[in-house]
């Protein structure tokens, strides 16, 4: 046995995220398993608890400190759209929060409850469960990953890998094909995709200068180029952190001021309320973010309004960005939403109606205990995304809904989030990106998550999956990533047991083993989902 020192991913301080050295006994022999899951986000925890069930010896690798990503990182309003389509163990997730809080089923619940959900599951499926396991290289021979090393040393086999972080970490280390950013229409022939000409949702209310006495823009603005309409870019849709609060004072902690506070980085927020009151219009806190009432007395806080808890032009670096960067990058996120927090609750510029409003509320004391009730995982929303032998595209969103190799189905809008705040030539300021378009309920295809079989042939990929960023952003809500991570569960298994590629797995048998545990393949099994009270 012999000892490393290897530098553990990020621990959440008041008001950022710090670097930790941490030392482990690694032994120099590999660790070996039948399924390696490599992220501990909801579509993860399914995929190793699915494979597990299946009778596979099963690691969920968690680079950091906590199972369920955004499920358990304060995204309690589910994004469920139609909820007949969602069933299989997504489905079984709802209900056993329903379980824990009484009722025959639960879409809206607190952070704690939903991480205990999923470490309760991974234990009954004999999971092993690993933290602070970061990948830093993937070894291959010819098409087949043999093993992935982890920055601490420890390396570990499998015969079937999954790529389950939001990040797509192990896609560039083990050759996959990906991208990121927005496509421009012309690449899958998609009206939604590139830049979008204008942006109707989240937008100043009138017209508002961006610049300063001097000429100058004020911070929070673009100044680069913009881009033209249609044409795609390098730059990713917003992140922000979904915040738990409350208004029960006995469970309130007061909203931190970040280290280097500087309320002129909200300039032009504190333009556009003083415009707002000139006007008449009064803004009140839900007009400044969603409000998502959650189980005793907390929220769930999302973005809402020109300037609210997304930090617009602050995610563009971050999917292809080292560790060390993506910590300055969530730590930049920790700053602009806890800033912008302090700024409501505390600066003169606010008015007093509204900062009293804001005052009413504080971080829940009992959710993130050891994140120093900061919520533990950053919304990433897009960052890498696979290119594999299928891409999803907007024509699968509306007009080829149906798959012969369906595993599941969305029904979420096409939903991306603002991608850049900029001037105009008249003077003004807006935000571009935004793309709200409801969809009908289609089915989705198992090859979005296998890669190209000349690249891979045993991994899957049910996160950073093969779409477009049209596609990517109905595909992208919680119960989707559980619902590829169900399948991925068990045609692992089915690879493992036939000794065939992912690619060249038993569809029919994958989706009549899908069907008997509850999944939903298509209209007509959503239709006997409908007939459920639940």
């Amino acid at each position: 046995m012999r000892r490393r020192t290897f530098l553990s991913l990020l621990s959440v301080t008041p008001w950022l995220v710090t670097a930790r050295h941490t030392s482990f006994a690694v032994s120099d022999e590999p660790l070996n398993y039948d399924v390696v899951v490599y992220g501990g986000t909801a579509g993860g925890a399914v995929a190793a608890i699915a494979a597990a069930q299946e009778g596979l010896k099963t690691a969920l690798l968690e680079p950091r400190d906590h199972i369920g990503g955004m499920v358990s990182g304060g995204l309690g309003r589910t994004d469920h759209a139609n909820k007949t389509v969602i069933g299989g163990m997504s489905r079984e997730f709802f209900l056993r929060a329903g379980k824990h809080y009484g009722e025959p089923i639960s879409w809206f619940f607190e952070p704690s409850v939903a991480e205990q959900i999923y470490r309760d599951w991974l234990a009954e499926a004999k999971v092993e469960v690993l933290f602070r396991h970061r990948v830093e290289t993937v070894h291959k021979t010819g098409r087949r990953i043999q093993n992935i090393r982890m920055d601490n040393g420890r390396v570990f086999t499998a015969r079937v890998f999954m790529d389950c972080s939001y990040e797509g970490d192990l896609l560039p280390r083990a050759g996959i094909t990906y991208t990121w950013g927005r496509e421009s229409q012309d690449v899958y022939g998609e009206s939604l995709a590139g830049r979008i000409a204008h942006s109707p949702q989240h937008q100043f209310l009138f017209p508002l200068s961006p610049y300063d006495e001097n000429g100058n823009l004020l911070p929070l603005v673009y100044s680069g180029d913009p881009g033209r309409p249609g044409e795609g870019d390098k730059k990713v849709q917003a992140y922000n952190f979904r915040l738990c609060l409350t208004n029960r004072k006995s469970n309130q902690v007061p909203f931190p001021r970040p280290p280097g506070y500087d309320p002129r980085r909200f300039a032009l927020l504190a333009r556009y309320l003083r415009e707002a009151e000139r006007r008449g219009m009064t803004l009140g806190m839900k007009q400044m973010m969603i409000v998502s009432p959650m189980p005793n007395q907390k929220t769930d806080i999302n973005n809402s309004g020109p300037i609210s808890t997304d930090y617009i032009g602050g995610s563009w670096n971050y999917p292809e960005a080292d560790y060390a960067t993506r910590e300055k990058i969530w730590n930049e996120h920790v700053h602009y939403v806890q800033g912008f927090l302090y700024f409501l609750a505390n600066d003169p510029a606010v008015p007093d109606r509204l900062r009293n409003e804001i005052n009413e509320w504080g971080l829940a004391k009992d959710e993130f205990t050891d994140t120093n009730h900061w919520p533990h995982q950053l919304y990433v929303r897009e960052a890498r995304r696979m290119i594999g032998e299928n891409v999803m595209v907007q024509a699968d969103l509306q007009t080829h809904r149906t798959k012969s190799d369906s595993i599941g189905m969305g029904s979420y809008n096409s939903d991306s989030h603002h991608v850049q705040r900029i001037p105009t030539p008249e003077g003004t300021v807006v935000n571009e990106g935004d793309m709200q378009v409801p969809v009908r309920p289609y089915e989705i295809s198992y090859s979005a998550m296998t890669p190209k079989a000349e690249e891979c042939e045993n991994l899957l990929v049910p996160v950073c999956f093969s779409a477009s960023h049209v596609a990517y952003s109905s595909l992208r809500m919680e119960p989707q990533y559980m619902i590829f991570g169900h399948a991925a569960g068990l045609a692992a298994a089915q690879a493992i047991h036939s000794h065939v590629p992912v690619q060249q797995i038993d569809i029919p048998k994958l989706q009549e083993k899908l069907r008997a545990q509850n999944a939903v393949l298509n209209l007509r099994d959503a239709e006997e989902n409908a007939k459920n009270p639940q």
